[in-house]
């Protein structure tokens, strides 16, 4: 059960989202799952997933510029904190991630769509892209964990009290640290935290690191060049080593946490024009009745 104050931090965020958003709820066999909607209904569509910890809402700094161009679907991942609720069947294996997210596409009608992922979300998104090759049409990863490899060495020992007891103070000192001093948004660290912090949170669907080189679709991976995660560099010579004809980029100055926001205008613009999508006059305006 979500508190009071992380529903009104999650309303916050999402008040930033562009007018006429839309607020969807997609039945699934294991819960309903909460996910934001914007752009033209008729544009291409593009899912995006967040990273762990951070809900849908996240999206907020990128939806404007994406959703000129695409109709745009923010998903709160199940099992992760947000507004999905676990319900039905349990959610505890990958492969019952994978059937839920089958279940959320064929809720929104979508045979296939682009997907973007952000790092739990990118190793979802590539998980699925695995398991469900024809429905990902396209794949865009910003700075995805267990896909390339696994973390930094020392990296995890470094959180594990933030991990083991997360306190309010632990896990905004580990937010500011991995943000490298970029300025991470405070209405973003408010939700993250309260997230974090609030009892009875339940442990979000993870599995082993994966093996990218099956990857069929076409692949664009945006490395932070300060993250603390792992080293960009390295992920990046080895994401073009197993995907040669991906597009494989390091963005400079921003760390892990910080690359979809901070890092707003670089990751859109790199995203728009890897999907390839007409200009927004090409579409019909944003529907706010659903």
């Amino acid at each position: 059960m979500v508190s009071e104050a992380f529903v009104a931090a999650y309303d916050a965020l999402l008040a930033r989202w562009p007018a006429g958003t839309a607020q969807l709820t997609v039945a699934t066999p294991y819960g309903p799952t909460r996910v934001h909607a914007y752009g033209p209904p008729d544009g291409p569509p593009l899912v995006l997933l967040p990273g762990g910890g951070a809900t849908g809402t996240a999206w907020f700094a990128n939806a404007p510029a994406l959703g000129a161009r695409c109709r745009v679907y923010a998903v709160d991942i199940l099992g992760d904190v947000g507004r999905s609720e676990r319900a039905g069947r349990p959610l505890r294996t990958p492969h019952d991630l994978m059937a839920w997210l089958d279940a959320v596409l064929d809720g929104l009608e979508l045979s296939a769509a682009a997907l973007c992922g952000h790092s739990y979300g990118g190793w979802v998104a590539a998980a699925y892209a695995l398991h469900a090759p024809r429905r990902v049409q396209r794949l865009a990863l910003l700075d995805p964990t267990q896909v390339f490899g696994g973390y930094r060495p020392g990296y995890l020992l470094s959180v594990l009290p933030m991990l083991l007891r997360p306190t309010a103070r632990r896990v905004g000192a580990y937010l500011d640290r991995e943000s490298a001093g970029t300025g991470l948004d405070e209405d973003f660290k408010r939700l993250y935290v309260l997230g974090a912090t609030q009892r009875g949170r339940g442990r979000p669907v993870v599995g082993r690191t994966l093996d990218p080189a099956r990857l069929a679709m076409p692949v664009l991976v945006l490395f932070a060049g300060r993250s603390r995660v792992h080293d960009a560099e390295a992920r990046a010579s080895r994401a073009r080593r197993l995907l040669p004809r991906a597009r494989v980029e390091v963005v400079p100055g921003v760390g892990h946490h910080a690359l979809p926001l901070a890092g707003a205008a670089v990751v859109d613009a790199k995203v728009l024009e890897f999907l390839g999508v007409p200009p927004a006059e090409s579409f019909a305006p944003a529907s706010v009745h659903e």
